[in-house]
């Protein structure tokens, strides 16, 4: 458990401008006692203690407003920014220095079993407000928009946005740590941008059709001697 703390206090001073020293993280940051606490349940969970894991769990949940099954399986470096709402079910799995923002949801669709949740790996940024549903992989490096809704598998280095989530970017960078929420590519208002270019086109070519529709023929030479 203690293991991975210190991992998880520098993921969260590398990659929040606003923490300031590492007893700040450590006393201040719901994230960081959601995950610590849940470190200890999944070892429960492990050891056939499942009902007290859920316990812990859910008082966990109550006091910081995150809620991670003792069942799912977390690596090191683990970033939880702000985390109210953030909800990772029991059979995810998420890879090392992994990035989360507020009302994330890693679940499931309801029509599977087994194996439920997803697997996210490492470098994974998902920002505040995406749902990532179904036993599906996340590549390493991938970067899931606000917002979106991600059903299907993710290519490493891509980033997905909308709903349905649509791959609009996989260039094979190595994984960054950041995510502009705010720049991110819109594919419905690229498609938007493309059917007006070709509305003005449309519009150009009937107003040629029309100046020569009302132009008189011209008459050849033969037809004036006629």
């Amino acid at each position: 458990m203690f293991r991975h703390l210190r991992g998880d206090i520098r993921a969260a001073l590398d990659r929040d401008p606003a923490a300031r020293s590492a007893l700040e993280v450590l006393l201040c940051y719901p994230s960081i006692h959601a995950v610590l606490w849940h470190r200890a349940a999944h070892w429960l969970n492990n050891h056939r203690m499942r009902l007290i894991a859920r316990i812990i769990s859910q008082i966990v949940r109550f006091f910081t407003g995150i809620e991670i099954h003792p069942g799912a399986r977390i690596g090191s470096g683990f970033f939880i920014d702000h985390g109210m709402g953030v909800v990772i079910g029991e059979t995810c799995e998420i890879g090392d220095n992994v990035t989360l923002y507020q009302g994330v949801t890693l679940g499931g669709t309801g029509k599977d079993t087994g194996k439920r949740h997803p697997t996210l790996g490492n470098g994974v940024l998902v920002g505040a407000g995406a749902s990532v549903l179904g036993p599906f992989t996340v590549g390493d490096g991938a970067r899931i928009g606000a917002g979106a809704i991600v059903l299907k598998e993710v290519a490493p280095g891509c980033t997905v946005v909308g709903n349905p989530g649509r791959v609009v970017r996989c260039n094979g960078r190595p994984p960054s740590e950041e995510l502009d929420q705010v720049r991110l590519p819109d594919p419905v208002a690229a498609e938007i941008e493309c059917l007006r270019r070709q509305l003005v086109a449309i519009r150009a070519e009937l107003r040629e059709l029309k100046r020569a529709a009302s132009q008189p023929p011209e008459h050849t030479s033969d037809e004036r001697e006629g």
